[in-house]
């Protein structure tokens, strides 16, 4: 290589190494623009055109700039520096900074040699060389030239943050001491950051390690959010809730779920909303904690609402936390519970809090059906979110202290003029018995949390899982002799079927869905040799077991939900027919009633029956009858099978022979016991294969079991459709 090259190469990389040290020096405090006179004045274009003692323009030097057009763009500073003889690039920057004038230029040259050799340490500590010419290059470059005296910027830098360090107050002052000539030169202990890493890029800028930046002052930091997001309620807030006999969100969510179990997700979300000076009020997790854990080794999703923070208000991060839950629960095929406890929307945030409700009400459609959804009511729940609980499968209520209603008691008064209290008008007594809205009510918020997990013992994870099977201790074979006589001579006298039910299924466990509302009817989940199974009966102690609006409605809702998650149906069978009545009949029984009979022909799910005493007329077709598709229907000797009750056919069909009679009431009397005998049995109805078998009563726990492990693969293809069409 010629010696002239050599001579160039080497002036190339002393403009690179200036380069670079510009680039590790200047610096700029952003967002304090005026106090270093640093500003964002445009674009920046830097560019060296070193050029050799001959006076050929140095290859090198051309080529090497300080900023590409992408770096150009975002620092956005707009005078043109180009290299100049007299100061030296760190000087010139800082100088302006500090309020030097461009005359300190020794004092700049010792502040741009100090920040080279800085740099150049730097390099030597992140890269050693690994040979002896490597070593000399990097002697060569180290070393300060003759140049590194005379050179100078014009113009403004770039930005750059700066963070000082504990030994100095600023960097400003640091190198408005050593530019002044107080003696040694010392390099400011400073922390420099870029603003953001931009390609082709390198930067290079010492780090110094700060007490802030330590992993233990992180971990700290982390305890202290996690403990400002665990008390985001205020004070008040908190001894209100207590006072009133409630438990907090999460304490209510780490009670219902396994111990240990629950996982918080999204803890460190707040709100965006800046009007009604809501951007001083900005709490972590925003008045709901969402998350998961186990009930029962099972995984579940859970959200629970916190009235401490702006009185549980749905804003559109609380939304969007219920709606993030909501989707994992669907996508990973597991139960969704739902805590209330809130005041409504957030009226702070408008419209978009109604949005927020809205994609909520939209989930719970998409995940009915296919995931198990249940919601407790420990709190007020009032206007449009009351519409959410109400679409999921099942609603616990707390006494006392829970409350639903679409308006309150004062709107109540002010429109219709009636004065309700809270309780009356949505309390959960209310709910439980009169409106059918809940399933279940608790007299404290440990009992709900309590029912809600023995609840979910029966439900399965999912529409395609099946439900949890429990190893029976009771034999399936086992007989009870009790049953034989249960039933009472007079058909005119009630029995109780919860009794039956008993004495049937496992352990004599059964856990009643709406045992206030629509009493004439049971419904419930039990098991039956380890499976769970849904129990539909007629419960002759209320109304004598008829049908009528409230209890077609109860039973087509339970039918339909064993139904779409694979739930055996076991129904018992004691139905003089439907209520009759003007209230009936202009409240709409002919189209309620038709849902019982939609949901059981529906159901595509192991169905079997036994009807124990009465079925008559229409009644008879809709309670899981063999018309229906029914699997197995079995009978008692008690029961009596036919259009109506021996007195009615009788007075019917013998009308005319009845009025000609010299002694009508003793004629009628033989004709009704002659009519009982010949209809008002189960043996013409098995003549024609409607019931496939009359057994004892004793006999009635093995005989289901059996039938039901013959029905549990059961495959039954339905028409292809949209979906039908049930008269709601």
């Amino acid at each position: 290589m010629r010696r002239g090259q050599r001579g160039r190469r080497r002036r190339g990389r002393r403009v690179a190494g200036r380069l670079a040290e510009w680039r590790g020096g200047l610096v700029r405090l952003r967002g304090m623009t005026g106090n270093t006179g640093f500003g964002d004045q445009g674009r920046a274009t830097v560019r060296t055109a070193g050029r050799s003692r001959c006076g050929r323009a140095d290859e090198r030097g051309r080529r090497a700039r300080l900023l590409e057009p992408d770096l150009e763009h975002e620092l956005g500073v707009d005078a043109r520096c180009r290299l100049d003889r007299r100061r030296g690039p760190v000087a010139a920057a800082i100088a302006e900074s500090a309020g030097l004038g461009p005359e300190d230029e020794v004092a700049g040259a010792a502040v741009t040699a100090a920040g080279g050799r800085e740099l150049r340490e730097d390099r030597q500590t992140d890269r050693q060389p690994e040979s002896r010419y490597q070593r000399q290059g990097e002697k060569q470059r180290n070393e300060p030239g003759p140049r590194d005296q005379n050179r100078a910027w014009r113009g403004q830098p770039p930005g750059w943050i700066v963070r000082p360090t504990p030994h100095v107050e600023s960097f400003a002052a640091g190198v408005h001491s050593a530019v002044k000539g107080c003696g040694e030169q010392r390099d400011p202990p400073v922390t420099v950051i870029p603003p953001s890493p931009v390609r082709g890029i390198t930067r290079y800028a010492r780090r110094v390690s700060t007490e802030t930046d330590s992993t233990e002052a992180k971990l700290r930091r982390l305890q202290e959010l996690r403990d400002e997001a665990r008390h985001a309620g205020s004070a008040q807030a908190v001894e209100r809730q207590r006072s009133q006999g409630k438990l907090l969100a999460r304490e209510r969510a780490e009670k219902l779920l396994d111990p240990g179990s629950f996982f918080e997700l999204d803890r460190y979300v707040r709100h965006r909303e800046a009007e009604f000076g809501m951007r001083e009020k900005r709490p972590y997790g925003d008045a709901v904690v969402t998350g998961y854990g186990t009930i029962f080794g099972r995984k579940v999703f859970v959200f629970s609402q916190d009235f401490t923070v702006f009185g549980g208000s749905l804003s559109e991060v609380f939304a969007e936390k219920i709606c993030k839950v909501m989707d994992l629960a669907a996508k990973l095929g597991c139960p969704i519970i739902g805590i209330n406890d809130s005041g409504g929307a957030r009226i702070q945030e408008g419209v978009v809090s109604l949005a927020g409700y809205a994609e909520i009400f939209w989930r719970n459609v998409q995940c009915s059906g296919v995931i198990p959804q249940i919601s407790l009511i420990m709190g007020p729940c009032a206007g449009g979110a009351v519409y959410s609980p109400a679409m999921t499968d099942f609603v616990l209520m707390v006494e006392g202290s829970s409350y639903m209603f679409i308006t309150g008691p004062d709107v109540v008064k002010t429109v219709t003029g009636e004065e309700v209290s809270f309780e009356e008008l949505g309390g959960a007594a209310t709910h439980a018995a009169k409106s059918g809205v809940a399933q279940f009510i608790s007299p404290d918020e440990e009992a709900c949390l309590e029912d809600a997990r023995y609840l979910l013992s029966f439900l399965p994870q999912n529409n395609v899982d099946p439900a949890p099977y429990a190893e029976p201790s009771d034999p399936a074979s086992r007989e009870d002799a009790e049953l034989d006589t249960l039933i009472p001579d007079d058909p005119a006298k009630p029995y109780d079927m919860k009794d039956v039910v008993r004495r049937v299924v496992d352990d004599g466990e059964f856990l009643e869905v709406s045992e206030r509302w629509a009493e004439n009817l049971i419904c419930g989940f039990a098991r039956l040799n380890g499976h769970v199974i849904g129990i539909v009966g007629n419960q002759p102690r209320a109304l004598a077991g008829v049908l009528d609006i409230d209890s077609s409605v109860k039973g087509a809702r339970f039918v339909r939900t064993c139904d779409a998650f694979n739930i055996p149906l076991v129904t018992f069978v004691d139905v003089p027919g439907f209520l009759p009545g003007t209230a009936q009949e202009w409240g709409g029984i002919i189209r309620h009633g038709a849902k019982l009979l939609y949901a059981y022909a529906e159901a595509t799910v192991p169905k079997l029956a036994v009807i124990t005493r009465k079925a008559y007329g229409g009644a008879y077709d809709v309670m899981s009858s063999k018309h229906i598709r029914s699997d197995f229907n079995f009978a008692w000797p008690t029961a009596e099978v036919a259009v109506m009750g021996p007195d009615g056919a009788v007075n019917i069909v013998f009308r005319k022979e009845l009025e000609e009679s010299a002694d009508s009431e003793a004629r009628r009397a033989e004709l009704i016991e002659d009519y009982r005998e010949r209809f008002a049995n189960p043996y013409v109805a098995a003549e024609r294969g409607y019931v496939d078998d009359v057994i004892e009563p004793r006999r009635t726990r093995p005989v289901l079991a059996d039938a039901l492990e013959t029905t549990l693969t059961k495959r039954e293809r339905r028409p292809p459709r949209k979906h039908g069409n049930i008269p709601l």
